[in-house]
């Protein structure tokens, strides 16, 4: 599509990201996107597609509703249909569903999908299928870097039920004027949070005040300012700057604040401000998303360095799940993109992302999955990775054998 909304010429090829599990549709569905000067990107599993959306758009979507083995239902089509919807409600869908399936078609129609497609299909009528959808698409050019998303905003990864129910709260909250507080820790994802809530807004398209509150220069901004204003470090204000801020901020601007913590604020001004507030769990506490970011910073930057994206190593998986990371979801990222980059064997191991022991933090209280597990939990998976081979078990994880010998020992392995 072109910037005015009106459709591209054929001869300039879309970009399509094909979700697709089984290979040999993937492949044939490739071959005839490519032949028609279309580009093609696959990804055989929902959560492959969700790190893709994350950095690029796309024309068009082809995503097979079904991915495990025996299932016919639908419903992890369906689900990944309504996330993708949710994300960006102009993303132009084109199911596929075997013939039984009108009905799950139907519902996907429902869902926000522009087509269906029956397998088995005839090259005419997908090709015609796809074209029909991206006609009637009204978007910006796609391949566009996620930078600058406009409505679409940025996509919030995580499978575990905290990152599901935050993209619920921007879903609800981010059209409405209401201000919004954004609570964590440094480096668990709060500005992408907010980023996520501007952009499912009314004043998407306007870039949004960007406030320090420590900045003596930045209070001036807050004169005649209007639309939304992003605030930062408003919990470090002492109680005198606090109420200053209350004064000064003009009734028509909405906030969207980030904060450590949301009860460090004044009553008045938190009324003020925090309207709903949305709380960015650490990354220890939804330990199922981080090997799932892991892999996306591994994607990510695989296309940075021009260079493949090297494969995590079970025992790596194991680590990454097990590891309260220093700096949160920002310290991981870090930890995989100096491993892409060092990485001269397409692999990704334990030991290439182990934390220094001067970084790494003292253990969570009361964490269900203590450290003893995490530890039995990465011998295993490294043993595993290795072939029962100690010595190359024990280099992977950066310890000794005789330690490694002592550990396997203790806990039974």
């Amino acid at each position: 599509m072109s910037g005015d909304g009106h459709p591209v010429a054929a001869s300039s090829g879309w970009n399509i990201l094909l979700i697709e599990d089984d290979p040999v549709v993937a492949r044939t569905t490739n071959i005839l996107f490519r032949l028609a000067g279309h580009r093609v990107e696959l990804a055989g599993h929902p959560d492959t597609a969700f790190s893709l959306l994350a950095r690029r758009r796309y024309d068009a979507i082809l995503l097979d509703l079904n991915f495990t083995m025996g299932r016919s239902d639908g419903a992890e089509g369906l689900a990944c249909l309504r996330r993708i919807m949710a994300g960006d409600p102009s993303a132009c869908v084109v199911v596929i569903t075997a013939h039984s399936g009108i009905r799950i078609a139907i519902e996907a129609m429902q869902a926000g999908a522009r087509d269906f497609v029956m397998k088995p299909w005839r090259r005419e009528v997908l090709l015609d299928k796809v074209a029909g959808a991206v006609g009637r698409s009204v978007r910006p050019a796609a391949g566009r870097p996620t930078g600058n998303q406009g409505s679409s905003g940025p996509v919030l990864l995580g499978t575990s039920v905290q990152m599901a129910a935050i993209r619920d709260l921007v879903r609800r909250v981010g059209p409405t004027i209401a201000s919004v507080c954004i609570s964590g820790r440094s480096g668990t994802g709060r500005s992408l949070v907010a980023a996520a809530v501007h952009a499912a807004s009314g004043d998407a398209d306007r870039v949004p005040l960007r406030l320090d509150l420590r900045s003596a220069e930045d209070w001036a901004l807050l004169d005649g300012a209007s639309g939304t204003a992003l605030l930062r470090h408003v919990d470090r204000l002492d109680a005198v700057g606090q109420g200053r801020l209350f004064d000064r901020l003009p009734p028509g601007l909405r906030g969207i604040t980030i904060v450590d913590d949301a009860a460090r604020l004044l009553p008045a001004l938190r009324r003020r401000l925090c309207t709903v507030e949305i709380a960015v769990p650490r990354l220890i506490d939804r330990r199922g998303d981080a090997v799932l970011l892991a892999r996306h910073f591994a994607a990510v930057a695989g296309e940075s360095y021009r260079r493949p994206a090297p494969a995590l190593t079970p025992a790596a998986e194991a680590m990454i799940a097990a590891t309260d990371w220093p700096d949160e979801v920002r310290g991981l990222a870090m930890a995989i993109e100096r491993a892409v980059l060092l990485a001269d064997d397409g692999v990704i191991d334990a030991a290439a992302i182990r934390p220094a022991d001067g970084d790494a933090p003292p253990p969570v209280p009361g964490t269900p999955f203590g450290l003893g597990d995490a530890e039995r939990l990465l011998i295993a998976a490294a043993l595993k990775d290795h072939r029962h081979n100690v010595s190359r078990a024990a280099t992977a994880l950066g310890i000794s054998r005789g330690t490694l010998y002592r550990r396997m020992a203790q806990y039974g392995l």
